[in-house]
C-alpha cells in the first residue's frame, strides 16, 4: 500500500511537469509568432531591440503563466474529462495573466508593438486551451472509430436526449470500463428529433423504439429521463421490456441534482420502475421540524416498515431514537447501519416483545418517548390463519398494552401502522389489524394527553415476505412462478414512499383519525409476475411457466382501503385522506379485549368466532361456513 501511495503523487507530478513544459513552449512560441507576424514573417526586418525585449521578457511571461495556471488548478484536471468548468478556469487564469503582463511591461520598461501583446496573448490562450481540449476530442474520435469498427461492442440506445442523456453519453465516451457503442437517442420532444447529440442521432419518439432496436441491433437500452412522470416512465419502460433488450436506468432525480450522473450509478430496471407512479411529495421541512429534538420510539423497528421509519426519523435529527424489536438479528442490522451512516445519532436498541406488559411499561417509563410509531405485528395472512391466537396476542393485545403504556407515560402521539386488509377482513390477520384500529380510537377517547392515530395502506414493494422477492427466487430456480389467481389485484407502494406518508400523516394527526394513503392504481399480480420474467431476459410460459395455485385461506381477489361507513376527509397532502371515526361502546370493547386475552392464553379453538362477534365486518370461512355476527349470535 505504501508503494502505491507514493507512486500516485509522483506520477501526477511527472505529468504536471510535462504539461508545464508544454505551456512554456506555447508561451514562447506564441509571442515569437506575434513578433514574426508583425513584420510580415521577415526575420531580417525585426529590429534587434524587439528581439532583445522578447528574450528579456520571456522568462517572466513563462514563470507567471505556470504559477497562475497552478493556482487555478489547471495542472490538476483529467484531460479526458475536460469540461466547461475547466474552460472557465482557463479564462480566469488569463484574466489574471493580463494584469500581471501589464505590471511586467511597466516594471521592465518594455516598448514592444501593441500587436505583439494582443496577438501573443490571444495565441497563447488558444494554444494552451487547445492542447488540453484536443486530447479529449481526439480520444473521443478514436473511441468512436474503434467502437464502430468493433462488432463485439455492446450496442446501446439512450432514452432521453436531454441534459441527463448528454451527460451520460459523455461519461460513456470517456470511460474505459464499459465496452459500448451508443447507436441512437430516443426523445419525445419533436424539436430534438432528427438532430445529432454528441455525434449520435436522435432517431424518434417512444413509438419508434422497437423499430430502432431492430435497425441498430440494440443490446441495451438506458432510460435517462429522471424527471418524467410516473405514467410516462411506465409506458416507455413497458415498450422497452417487450424488445428483449437489457434495461438499465439512471439514478433518481435527487441523486442527479447532487451531480452523481455516473456510469457506475446505472442500475437495472426493476419492477418498481414498471409500476410507474408519480414521485410522492411530502413536506420534509414540516416533518423534520416535527421530529427534531424529540425522543422517538419505533416498535418492530427491525422490520421492513420499521427499519425505514428509523432511517427517515434519524435524518430528522431526533433527540434520541429508540428501536424496540423482538428479533435480535433484525435489530442488529438496523443498529449497525445507522451507526455507520449517522455516528452522531443518539441511538438505543432494545430487545423485547410488545406482548410483555412489564417490559413495554419499563421502556416507556425509562425513556419517556414523545412519539411512538407502532410497527410491531404479525402480517403473513396464511400463517396467521393457522395460528389465530398468536395474531390476537401479538397484534391486538400487543397494541393495547403498548398504547396503555404510552398513555400512562405522557407520550404525545401514538401512530399505529395498519393495513388495507383491516377493511372488511376475510382473514384473521386483517381482523386483528381492524381490532388494533379500534383500540387506537378507543384509547384516543380515553386519553387526555396522547393523540392516538392509525395509518392504513396496502402492500409495500420489496418488504419481507412480499411477492416480488418470492417471484425472483422462483425465476432464479427456473420456475414455475406461482400466482394464486389470474385476476388477483393489489395496491402497491414502495417502502420509502409509504414511510414518508406515515410521517406526514403523524404531523397532521390531532387524535382519533384513521389516515388512508392513496395507493394509486391497483396492479394485477399476474402482470407483475410476467413483467419480472421479461426483465430477467426470459419469456413467460416459454422459458418460465406461470402456475395458478388458487386463493389461499383468507385471501381476497382485491383489497379495499375504506369501509362503507367511513367517509373521506381531505388533508393538505392530496395522497393522504382521513376516514371518519366509528362510534362504539368503549366499555363493552374493553371487556372483549380482556376476554380475548384470557382465551388466547388458553389456546382457544374458537378465536375466529369470537373475533367475528367483535368485528362485524369480518367474514371468514370456518368449517366451510361463513362466520358472521349472525352466526355467532345464533350459536
Amino acid at each position: 500500500m505504501k508503494e502505491n501511495n507514493e507512486t500516485k503523487p509522483s506520477k501526477w507530478l511527472y505529468q504536471a511537469a510535462l504539461v508545464a513544459c508544454g505551456d512554456a513552449l506555447i508561451v514562447a512560441f506564441s509571442y515569437f509568432m506575434a513578433l514574426f507576424l508583425r513584420f510580415d514573417f521577415m526575420w531580417s526586418s525585426i529590429p534587434k531591440e524587439y528581439l532583445k525585449g522578447y528574450l528579456w521578457s520571456m522568462p517572466f511571461w513563462i514563470v507567471a503563466t505556470i504559477v497562475v495556471f497552478y493556482g487555478c488548478r489547471l495542472y490538476h484536471g483529467i484531460w479526458r474529462l475536460m469540461s466547461v468548468s475547466d474552460a472557465w478556469r482557463m479564462v480566469k487564469a488569463y484574466v489574471i495573466l493580463a494584469f500581471l503582463y501589464a505590471v511586467g511591461m511597466v516594471f521592465m520598461c518594455l516598448h514592444m508593438p501593441r500587436s505583439y501583446y494582443i496577438v501573443g496573448y490571444l495565441l497563447s490562450f488558444g494554444l494552451t486551451a487547445g492542447m488540453r481540449f484536443s486530447y479529449r476530442m481526439f480520444r473521443a474520435y478514436l473511441h468512436g472509430v474503434e467502437e464502430r469498427e468493433d462488432e463485439t461492442a455492446e450496442k446501446v440506445m439512450i432514452i432521453g436526449a436531454g441534459r441527463t442523456g448528454q451527460t451520460l453519453m459523455k461519461e460513456l465516451l470517456s470511460t474505459d470500463k464499459m465496452h459500448v457503442n451508443v447507436k441512437c437517442f430516443i426523445d419525445d420532444n419533436p424539436e430534438k428529433q432528427h438532430r445529432v447529440l454528441e455525434g449520435v442521432p436522435v432517431e424518434g419518439n417512444r413509438y419508434d423504439i422497437e423499430e430502432m432496436v431492430k435497425k441498430y441491433h440494440i443490446d441495451t437500452i438506458i432510460y435517462a429521463i429522471p424527471s418524467a412522470s410516473g405514467k410516462d416512465r411506465r409506458e416507455i419502460l413497458n415498450i422497452c421490456k417487450d424488445t428483449g433488450c437489457k434495461l438499465r436506468t439512471v439514478p433518481a432525480l435527487y441523486q442527479l441534482m447532487s451531480g452523481e450522473v455516473r456510469v457506475s450509478k446505472l442500475r437495472d430496471v426493476e419492477i418498481t420502475d414498471l409500476l410507474g407512479r408519480d414521485q410522492i411529495q411530502v413536506n420534509n421541512e414540516e416533518i423534520f421540524a416535527f421530529i427534531k429534538g424529540k425522543v422517538v420510539l419505533v416498535t418492530g423497528g427491525g422490520g421492513s416498515i420499521g427499519s425505514e421509519l428509523c432511517r427517515q426519523i434519524a435524518n430528522a435529527d431526533p433527540k434520541e431514537l429508540i428501536i424496540f424489536e423482538i428479533y435480535e438479528n433484525n435489530a442488529y442490522e438496523i443498529q449497525q447501519e445507522l451507526k455507520r451512516k449517522m455516528p452522531d445519532l443518539k441511538l438505543t436498541v432494545l430487545i423485547g416483545s410488545v406482548r410483555n406488559t412489564n417490559r413495554i411499561n419499563w421502556v416507556m417509563e425509562t425513556y419517556k418517548p414523545d412519539l411512538v410509531f407502532h410497527a410491531a405485528a404479525h402480517k403473513h395472512v396464511p400463517l396467521m390463519e393457522d395460528s389465530p391466537n398468536e395474531a390476537i396476542k401479538n397484534n391486538v393485545l400487543g397494541t393495547y398494552k403498548t398504547a396503555k403504556a404510552a398513555a400512562a407515560n405522557g407520550v404525545k402521539k401514538f401512530v399505529l401502522i395498519s393495513t388495507d386488509k383491516a377493511v372488511n377482513p376475510t382473514n384473521i390477520m386483517g381482523a386483528s389489524k381492524r381490532l388494533c384500529e379500534m383500540v387506537v380510537q378507543m384509547m384516543n377517547r380515553k386519553s387526555e394527553n396522547t393523540d392516538f392515530v392509525a395509518v392504513r395502506f396496502g402492500n409495500v414493494l420489496g418488504s419481507n415476505g412480499s411477492v416480488i422477492p418470492l417471484f425472483k427466487k422462483q425465476i432464479a430456480a427456473g420456475g414455475p412462478v406461482t400466482v394464486t389467481d389470474k385476476n388477483i389485484i393489489r395496491y402497491f407502494m414502495t417502502i420509502p414512499e409509504a414511510v414518508s406518508l406515515v410521517l406526514q400523516a403523524s404531523y397532521y394527526a390531532k387524535g382519533g383519525e384513521i389516515f388512508v394513503l392513496d395507493m394509486g392504481e391497483p396492479v394485477r399480480i399476474d402482470d407483475m409476475a410476467r413483467n419480472l420474467i421479461r426483465l430477467s431476459g426470459l419469456t413467460p410460459d416459454v422459458d418460465i411457466m406461470i402456475k395458478y395455485t388458487g386463493l389461499r385461506p383468507g385471501e381476497k381477489l382485491y383489497e379495499e382501503l375504506l369501509m362503507d361507513e367511513e367517509g373521506l376527509q381531505e388533508t393538505e397532502n392530496a395522497l393522504i385522506h382521513i376516514g371518519k371515526p366509528i362510534q362504539m361502546d368503549d366499555v363493552w370493547f374493553e371487556e372483549k379485549l380482556h376476554e380475548l386475552d384470557e382465551l388466547s392464553k388458553h389456546e382457544t379453538s374458537d378465536m375466529k368466532r369470537i373475533v367475528a362477534e367483535i368485528v362485524p365486518t369480518y367474514r371468514c370461512r370456518e368449517n366451510n361456513r361463513n362466520i358472521t355476527t349472525e352466526n355467532v349470535s345464533k350459536n
